[in-house]
């Protein structure tokens, strides 16, 4: 459970997808406010205090490049993600120089979007400290140090084993998205990073076979699942 109820500014011109953002983001805890274009969305920011903001990038009465440049003359800290089209890589640098913090292609990977929104508020806010050690049956899995500790053995992973074990860590028990796992990890989806994550996972596979009871499996046309007692 969050320890804080975060508040989100979500501007967004497409009536169908911003309801959509904004029941997702408050099923998953996130207090927020849908505005219809950059105008309301700037009144919106003056009159209220919020801990992120998602900005389409075009919108009516006052784009979203130009909304973040308002916002950061009247707030440096807050983060902003930007929605935008996959085809706009023009759009990307601009926001980046406009003050953005992340950046997201339409339509959006709803869990993608959670994580980059996790990712930034434990950047920023300071009340999440992120996990380090993880319990993985007989394993000990040390992040910082990228070690797998089982007894007196000690085995040193790569720094993309340890990215990914530490995504599976993250979601034990659910099904981790091979979608999501390559543009978090790899950044783009494409078919040889897809082949380099199955190798990846044979390794993690091949590195936790002393304990039967920690297992990933796979999970036909969605992804991955790590499985601990």
């Amino acid at each position: 459970m969050m320890e804080k109820k975060y508040k989100i500014l979500l501007t967004e011109d497409d009536e169908n997808l911003g309801m959509i953002l904004r029941e997702y983001l408050q099923e998953k805890g996130y207090e927020t406010d849908l505005m219809p274009n950059g105008e309301d969305g700037y009144n919106a920011f003056v009159n209220n205090k919020y801990d992120l903001c998602i900005f389409d990038v075009m919108m009516p009465k006052k784009d979203g490049i130009t909304l973040a440049k308002e916002i950061r003359m009247l707030n440096t800290e807050v983060p902003i993600i930007f929605l935008t089209a996959k085809s706009m890589k023009d759009d990307v640098l601009l926001g980046f120089k406009a003050g953005a913090d992340d950046y997201i292609s339409k339509p959006p990977s709803m869990p993608e979007l959670l994580l980059r929104i996790e990712a930034i508020l434990r950047r920023t806010s300071g009340s999440t400290v992120a996990q380090e050690v993880y319990m993985l049956g007989k394993f000990k899995f040390d992040t910082q140090k990228q070690q797998l500790i089982n007894g007196e053995d000690t085995i040193k992973l790569t720094t993309k084993e340890s990215e990914l074990l530490k995504l599976l860590c993250t979601n034990a028990g659910k099904v981790l998205e091979r979608n999501l796992a390559l543009k978090t990890i790899w950044v783009d989806d494409n078919y040889f990073n897809a082949r380099s994550m199955d190798v990846y996972i044979t390794k993690l596979r091949k590195h936790l076979k002393d304990d039967p009871s920690v297992e990933i499996i796979n999970v036909h046309g969605k992804g991955y699942k790590l499985v601990i007692p």
